[in-house]
């Protein structure tokens, strides 16, 4: 008879953020944790300050989840440690600031690679074992999924595929005992932005929270089974705005904060 596994918490991106806020958060609820990033350092960072609070301590697991094979590669790293998903958090994600005519092909390319492709191989992939867990997929999309973003294009476009695929699974999987959950954040202070080369205007400081705010939230709303985490008063509000909102002023406002903020 083939051993059982033990369910565990997969979080991708985990090693700085709303990443490393969400491995504290799960960890704090009883979770046995599997980080993913491409910094190994900083992951057994976080695993160290995780373990320090007299809990489990978390298998760290270094991967470029942007590559064509990673949700298969995470798969075997997981099988071979006999462990399978319960839970699977897709936070890992960047962001390019200008405009796309004008930024690196390439790096857009990969942006999309990363925000799109590997975050919907790893949903199929896990599928099957989060049913049988009964467990759920938190997918990190973004405020910018619910609006165009000129001067970011392609990261609010991909946003906007994070946010509708999301929903659609919350849909289809929910008859199986699946909770599907988008988490969309607001301005954020992390190392996201710095990545990206922006700066937060007066708007986006208006709308910050912290990331272990955002990280209770989604954990609150991932056991809840809310197909759409927004956290904060100002990110719950802006959806509504701009269903009143003519949209050729919306993109010559999101035009404006986005140059403003190289």
């Amino acid at each position: 008879m083939a051993e059982e596994k033990r369910p565990v918490t997969v979080i991708t991106g985990a090693s700085s953020g709303i990443g490393r806020a969400l491995a504290h958060e799960f960890a704090a609820h009883g979770h046995e944790l599997v980080l993913v990033a491409r910094r190994e350092e900083a992951l057994t960072a976080v695993a160290d300050a995780i373990a320090a609070k007299g809990v489990r301590r978390p298998t760290v697991l270094r991967l470029d989840v942007g590559r064509i094979d990673a949700a298969r590669d995470l798969s075997e790293a997981l099988a071979a440690r006999g462990l399978e998903p319960e839970i699977l958090v897709n936070n890992a994600g960047f962001a390019l600031l200008g405009a796309a005519d004008r930024l690196d092909r390439g790096e857009q390319l990969a942006m999309l690679d990363l925000n799109v492709r590997a975050l919907t191989d790893m949903c199929l992939i896990f599928a099957d074992s989060i049913e049988r867990r009964r467990g759920g997929i938190l997918n990190v999309a973004s405020i910018a999924g619910f609006m165009p973003g000129p001067h970011m294009a392609v990261y609010y476009a991909s946003k906007a595929y994070v946010l509708s695929f999301t929903e659609a699974l919350h849909e289809e999987l929910r008859e199986r005992g699946i909770r599907v959950t988008a988490l969309c954040p607001g301005p954020v202070p992390t190392e996201f932005q710095a990545r990206a080369g922006m700066a937060l205007s007066s708007l986006m400081k208006f709308m910050i929270v912290s990331p272990e705010f955002v990280a209770r939230k989604a954990y609150r709303g991932l056991q809840k089974g809310q197909r759409v985490v927004l956290p904060g008063l100002a990110n719950k509000a802006l959806p509504l705005l701009l269903r009143i909102t003519h949209p050729a002023l919306l993109l010559r406002i999101v035009h404006a904060q986005h140059k403003a903020a190289t």
